[in-house]
């Protein structure tokens, strides 16, 4: 045997070491055992190859200490959006409102009365919460909330149009993020898919000819992540309505995005449809999501008339497809900041959307001296931030970036590196820093980030 296999020393012996006491606290007894035979085996395999000994016992310690670490980091992180694309779908969409979060942070460490009569003191229904607000924002008789929008689709046309037909125009069959196709989520729910119209014109004698006594809805889909332009048409809501009411059958709108109400002060939003325009004309169901426009978790809502909430509200998928106490606590919370008129102050997606160029244009040149200072080459462009999230498509945003010269790409892999990983965009060789999707007290960490990651790769 070789004589430095004696030097190993035991694994009781590493465990009596003040450095690992620390870590059975942080990880468990089991994991740092594991941790600590796994380095003692390599530290055998080195030896065995002729490495030279040291101090095997703190190198076992500090072997173990990386493993557990690596092993045992959460794989969900919060991260720095720099990328401009607000509701980043990749980067989890809407960041959540402070009150949101302090919403969830007083009901999720207790019980709460999700499915319980306060008054009447006996079980109660979960689909009540959040159903005032929604309701009181849109205009709806009623409301119901399920976890994300394509449940809501899903719900809807089980709920109302199963077995049945179902018309929708040709040039709204789009497929969304991951590859999922309304088509198939359509499929799923047991509706039968009545295409008309043609991609780019589809008018309103086309669904008036498609209806039949096997007709159970009208369907109108947001267009989502494209917009198609040049020879183009497509019926006006409230004329879609008149078709469904002539023939006694309901119009559905898959609106996607969640804006409540017109946007008229941010010019990306203005042609953006909302729920209280599409329900004060005539629309009976309305579906669209909790974490894009409306700036708050993701969640799914269902709104429109009684008698047809009412359906939703008794098909098998509801309870399949319920949210959760923590979704009803911030989606009621965002949507009281909505209410009070303060959201373009207080939530997030709202602040981001409503900067104006001069405001992101005066923090880009105080990021601008920090960097320059520090050495590194960089400079400020005019660009364009994105909505995201498949809202309001086309749709762009003035603003002001920070450019910086460097090998783009290992720039950027770098800066994800980082702690907390920072995430920029590509253009012309340079790697961009928008702050319009960048928190204002997180500039200066931008800017620690960006040194940290050039110094790291031009020391």
């Amino acid at each position: 045997m070789n004589d430095s296999f004696r030097l190993i020393p035991s694994i009781e012996q590493i465990r009596q070491r003040p450095g690992v006491r620390p870590l059975e606290a942080a990880y468990g007894r089991g994991a740092v055992l594991e941790a600590i035979r796994a380095e003692a085996r390599d530290i055998r395999d080195r030896l065995a190859a002729g490495a030279p000994t040291g101090d095997l016992a703190a190198a076992i310690e500090q072997g173990a200490a990386r493993r557990l670490a690596a092993d045992l980091h959460p794989s969900l992180v919060r991260v720095i959006n720099a990328t401009g694309v607000v509701l980043h779908t990749n980067l989890g969409r809407a960041p959540l409102a402070q009150a949101a979060v302090e919403r969830i942070a007083a009901l999720a460490t207790g019980y709460t009365n999700l499915e319980y009569d306060l008054g009447a003191g006996q079980r109660g229904r979960r689909d009540v919460h959040a159903e005032r607000a929604i309701c009181r924002l849109t205009g709806a008789a009623a409301a119901v909330i399920v976890n994300n929008n394509a449940a809501a689709t899903l719900l809807v046309l089980a709920a109302l149009a199963s077995g049945r037909e179902v018309i929708v125009s040709r040039g709204e069959l789009v497929e969304i993020g991951g590859g999922f196709r309304v088509p198939d989520v359509m499929a799923q729910s047991g509706a039968v898919l009545r295409e008309v119209g043609t991609t780019n014109r589809t008018r309103g004698a086309d669904y008036a000819a498609a209806i039949s006594d096997r007709t159970a809805l009208i369907l109108r889909v947001h267009p989502s992540n494209f917009r198609i332009e040049g020879f183009t048409e497509r019926p006006a809501i409230a004329d879609l309505v008149g078709i469904g009411r002539r023939f006694g059958v309901p119009v559905v709108e898959d609106l996607g995005s969640g804006l409540l109400t017109a946007a008229n002060e941010i010019a990306a939003l203005r042609d953006e449809p909302s729920a209280a325009q599409s329900l004060d004309a005539g629309v009976g169901v309305v579906m669209f999501s909790g974490d894009k426009l409306l700036g708050g978790p993701q969640a799914g809502v269902i709104a429109g008339e009684v008698d047809l909430l009412a359906q939703v509200r008794r098909h098998p998928l509801m309870r399949a497809l319920r949210a959760d106490k923590l979704t009803y606590a911030a989606l009621e919370a965002t949507l009281d900041e909505i209410a009070a008129e303060r959201a373009t102050r207080t939530v997030p997606v709202t602040r981001m959307l409503s900067l104006s160029v001069t405001e992101i244009g005066r923090r880009a040149d105080a990021l601008l001296l920090r960097l320059t200072s520090a050495g590194i080459q960089a400079a400020i462009v005019d660009g364009v931030s994105a909505v995201g999230g498949g809202s309001a498509p086309g749709g762009h945003l003035p603003t002001r970036l920070v450019a910086i010269t460097a090998p783009a790409e290992q720039l950027d892999a770098a800066l994800r590196r980082q702690a907390p990983p920072l995430i920029t965009r590509i253009e012309d060789g340079r790697v961009l820093i928008d702050l319009r999707t960048v928190e204002p007290d997180m500039d200066h960490v931008v800017g620690d980030l960006v040194t940290s990651a050039m110094s790291t790769l031009f020391p």
